[in-house]
């Protein structure tokens, strides 16, 4: 048995520069399975370059809550919501609102669950503080994940905060964000490892990877294309304060 290297990444966000550094250190290391836990688009510029990109190199990717209601935005919503919605086009949000909620795997005889932000919902958050019933929530069968085996672990992306847990012989795994990185601003994503697709137990890794890339040229995008709250946007990928909780 040969063991294999998944690359899984999330929220993406519209953020084209920092995903095609992070796509391109992932062709480095020979890595060809990508998983996309979703917000492809909003917030930044070129969310439909996002898709098509998506499209193209992910062999999977589900839904997230950007994903959800962006095609559902009305014409007086706020203008950037309108921005971001009409930036799509009308194939795209259909697409987006199409994908799956979650994604199940065996890696090295452990099952593996993949959702955006829970196993309630895409608009369900868990944080990296959470408390012991958040924890074992994300591990339940529900409407949304459907009628599978408990996993031993679970990934996800929705709150750009990359950490790894394990509790009581069960992982929750955040993978961060490659657009919009909470944390720390440089784009991160997570590789799993092991023999994909086996029940046997076997040797299992998983590696978090952070990138660089050109913030400026990400900024600079923005700006040229008018995006609606750019400078908050700026504020987000050169220092990783949520814009919430910037002074203005």
């Amino acid at each position: 048995m040969t063991a294999a290297r998944i690359a899984i990444l999330s929220d993406v966000h519209g953020n084209m520069t920092a995903y095609d550094a992070v796509l391109a250190d992932i062709r480095a290391r020979g890595i060809e399975r990508i998983i996309n836990l979703g917000d492809v688009a909003g917030k930044g510029p070129r969310g439909s370059a996002a898709v098509s990109r998506t499209q193209e190199v992910c062999e999977i990717a589900v839904r997230g809550n950007w994903d959800d209601f962006l095609g559902s935005i009305p014409d007086d919503g706020l203008p950037e919501m309108v921005w971001w919605r009409d930036e799509l086009a009308p194939e795209q949000r259909e697409w987006l609102a199409a994908l799956p909620l979650s994604h199940d795997l065996v890696v090295s005889g452990r099952r593996i669950r993949l959702f955006h932000a829970s196993a309630q919902s895409p608009h369900v958050r868990v944080r990296f503080q959470h408390t012991t019933a958040e924890f074992d929530g994300m591990f339940r069968r529900t409407e949304m994940t459907g009628d599978g085996p408990e996993p031993d672990v679970v990934g996800y992306g929705d709150v750009h905060d990359a950490y790894i847990e394990t509790t009581d012989g069960r992982t929750l795994f955040n993978v961060g964000s490659v657009g919009n990185p909470l944390d720390e601003p440089r784009a991160s994503y997570v590789i799993v490892e092991g023999v994909v697709d086996s029940p046997e137990e076997a040797p299992f890794a998983v590696q978090f990877v952070r990138v660089p890339y050109d913030i400026d040229a990400e900024v600079a995008v923005a700006r040229d294309l008018d995006m609606p709250t750019a400078d908050v946007w700026e504020v987000e990928l050169r220092t990783a304060v949520f814009r919430g909780r910037q002074q203005r």
